[in-house]
């Protein structure tokens, strides 16, 4: 690949497509990527497949699976035009779903690949989510039909049957969660060619549209698998060529894909100059770039790999992070080929790109040259829920740790990293165990560190169940008081806020988006000029009226409230679903009276109170989990659940497959895959659809609550 043709293509925005491919964990992924590799002359046909490109950790390739996304820029001749085609690989995993969230907001397009085999599952059914909720166009993949023709010998009649079946189930997916006006927009068929199937392993694939313009039939390709010829099918209908079509027809370029995105990433004026810049992905505006990945170079520092939605970056460029508050300069720009990076003089807006320079930055990082409102923050659709403490072998390496676990923080965000540089101890908080343990490995042996961890904990959370009586949290001076009650926050808010239709954080001006969907959510118009913070699912108002210290203390209030949001009253674990108001305050007149010191206690003592008046309780959390095993085991698999706490929602049979949907509390599912497999002589496969939190049973909430205040060393009474 010729390093100008490529760059001359960086500026060509209508032939760009940016691109992810997301499917269930063990559909193909990874294979499919090496073969785009292939047809972009990046890999040897012999490699093809085999190689695994994308996979660039020893345990990725050793464990099979893809833990990282990575992302590799191509040229591709499609209908006589060359295009470059910004493709990332995402991981199938649930537990690196956060991965796959960062990637969307990337991409204008995705191929969600799916087995032939397995038809949908319920990965495949979250990355879809996970795309719409980013409006990330899909098109379909079926991949493993090698498997159709040789395993289960399906006649062409039985095997259009399969395909029709996934077809429709994608569909139905997508009428159910995409946003209103994309519901049939988006539907996949096989007529306009927005769906292909193949073999990812044989490197061959086929589309409606290929097979009427080639002349090729399903009748050829079970004759091809019979007679052995699969590589000259291969030849025929290369799957690189077919795919690229597809989506060079079907996926938008982005300045078409920005039109409608950007409203929905960007909370700021569209009709503002940076807010016209975005709509139209104008590479003469203002910068803005999102990094979503930080990959590490041993010979660069850190890079920054994300989106560049407006403006053009040049080397030496002074920037300003806008969450951070601090310049940077851009000291390198540069385009991604697999695991090498090719640096550019300039790259200009609509192109995935790696910036050096942006010092400490993480994914989701607004990155401008003026202070911005900042684009949305990416929203993970599962929260960490499992803690483990780490801490180093070797006192002297504790400097190391740190210096470790804030790296692993950046290169993957959704662990969360709690330091305590005075004790040694640092608290990782991941998607589930297997999380956990592949980010001890790496820090093991990429990192070279020895490190000890403790069993896994639980994360609950603390809410209330009752409204509260007003509250007054006095200061220590006695000169100032805060009148403070709460109540549960209304479901519907809720969910709000976790689908991200509600932005949190501090409200400082109007806002249109809030009052829109707080009033459409059945707020007055009274309450929603109240609110003050939305923070971590739980919201702050203040109901005060005419009070004249009220600007001054107001920050100092929300930093208080954000305090025991963070580590609510009955065991500093993070609180949720609690409407908070401040009722009416006593300030002294003179400002020196009424300074952090004075305040900071005062409302935290406030709101801590009126949580105990206000049936105070701990939800612990608990995954949706689909069980698939053969129908002999449906009695031990259902014994299972049972011993675990566990709610069956639904059962289903698939020919010999026995299905089973489950609810279970995360503190029960440690050591889940070893009790799955020996119940079910290792044939039972578990997949996560969702996770939410629940009341804990009452007569367990007692000694959980001692468990962790032990845990935490906290006095009785505190």
């Amino acid at each position: 690949m010729e390093k100008e043709n490529f760059v001359e293509l960086m500026k060509n925005q209508e032939r760009i497509r940016n691109i992810a491919i997301a499917a269930h964990i063990d559909h193909g992924k990874t294979t499919f990527s090496d073969n785009l590799l292939l047809g972009a002359g990046m890999m040897s046909e012999e490699e093809a497949g085999k190689a695994l490109k994308l996979d660039f950790h020893e345990d990725e390739a050793s464990r099979g699976i893809t833990i990282d996304s990575a992302s590799v820029s191509m040229v591709q001749t499609v209908g006589g035009e060359k295009h470059l085609i910004n493709l990332i690989d995402t991981p199938g995993h649930v537990d690196f779903g956060g991965d796959v969230t960062r990637a969307m907001r990337a991409v204008d397009g995705c191929i969600v690949l799916c087995c032939a085999v397995e038809g949908v599952m319920p990965q495949t059914e979250t990355v879809l989510r996970q795309a719409l909720k980013e409006l990330v166009k899909p098109v379909l993949f079926i991949n493993k039909v090698d498997r159709l023709i040789k395993e289960v010998k399906l006649t062409p009649q039985e095997m259009e049957k399969k395909f029709i079946a996934i077809i429709e189930h994608v569909n139905e997916l997508i009428e159910n969660i995409a946003p209103e006006g994309y519901k049939e927009k988006w539907k996949v068929g096989v007529g306009e060619g927005s769906v292909a199937f193949g073999s990812a392993f044989h490197n061959w694939g086929l589309s409606f549209p290929y097979m009427k313009k080639k002349g090729i039939t399903f009748k050829d390709i079970i004759d091809a698998y019979n007679e052995d010829k699969q590589k000259e099918l291969a030849k025929k209908a290369p799957l690189h060529e077919v795919v690229l079509e597809m989506s060079v027809k079907h996926h938008p370029n982005p300045v078409d894909a920005q039109k409608y995105r950007i409203p929905k990433i960007w909370h700021g004026e569209t009709d503002s100059e940076i807010g016209k810049s975005l709509m139209n992905c104008d590479a003469n505006g203002p910068v803005v770039f999102m990094p979503i990945k930080i990959v590490v170079d041993k010979h660069a520092g850190e890079v920054a790999a994300g989106r560049l939605f407006s403006g053009t970056i040049k080397q030496g460029d002074e920037l300003y992070m806008n969450l951070a508050k601090r310049n940077v300069r851009a000291q390198q720009v540069s385009v991604y080929k697999g695991a090498q990076r090719v640096i550019v003089n300039e790259a200009r807006s609509g192109n995935i790109v790696g910036v050096v320079g942006l010092k400490d930055t993480f994914a989701g990082e607004t990155v401008s040259k003026e202070a911005m409102e900042p684009l949305e923050a990416i929203k993970h659709l599962f929260e960490p829920v499992v803690t483990k403490s780490i801490e180093a072998v070797k006192a002297a390496d504790l400097p190391k740790l740190v210096e470790v676990l804030k790296q692993i923080n950046k290169e993957d965000p959704s662990i969360k990293i709690e330091i305590n540089e005075q004790t040694g101890e640092s608290l990782m908080s991941g998607m589930g165990e297997l999380h956990l343990e592949i980010i001890e490995n790496r820090i093991k042996s990429e990192k070279g560190l020895e490190v000890k961890t403790s069993p896994p904990i639980i994360v609950y959370r603390e809410t209330v169940t009752k409204a509260s009586e007003t509250k007054e949290g006095r200061s220590p001076n006695k000169h100032n008081s805060f009148y403070l009650k709460m109540e549960p926050l209304e479901d519907n808010i809720y969910e709000a806020i976790r689908s991200g239709a509600l932005p949190e954080g501090r409200v400082k001006k109007k806002s249109t988006v809030l009052a829109e969907a707080l009033s459409q959510l059945g707020w007055s118009g009274e309450q929603i000029r109240d609110v003050r913070d939305i923070y971590n699912g739980n919201i702050f108002l203040d109901e005060t009226r005419g009070e004249v210290h009220i600007g001054e203390v107001i920050e100092m209030v929300l930093d208080a409230f954000e305090m025991v949001m963070d580590a609510g009253p009955l065991a500093r674990e993070p609180c949720m679903k609690m409407k908070v108001s401040l009722v009416d305050i006593r300030l002294h007149e003179d400002a020196i009276h009424r300074g952090p010191a004075q305040v900071y206690p005062a409302v935290r003592e406030g709101i801590t109170e009126a949580i105990k008046t206000a049936g105070a309780a701990i939800y612990e959390p608990l995954q949706v989990h689909v069980i698939e095993a053969p129908d002999k085991f449906t009695g031990t698999m259902t014994k299972l659940v049972g011993s675990k706490r566990g709610q069956m929602i639904d059962m289903s049979q698939e020919g010999t497959t026995a299905k089973i949907k489950a609810k279970i509390p995360v503190a029960e599912m440690l050591g889940w895959s070893n009790d799955l497999r020996s119940a079910t002589e290792g044939r039972g496969i578990s997949s996560i659809l969702e996770q939410n939190f629940e009341r804990v049973p009452q007569n367990m909430q007692a000694d959980i609550i001692k468990k962790i205040r032990d845990r935490k060393g906290l006095a009785e009474n505190q």
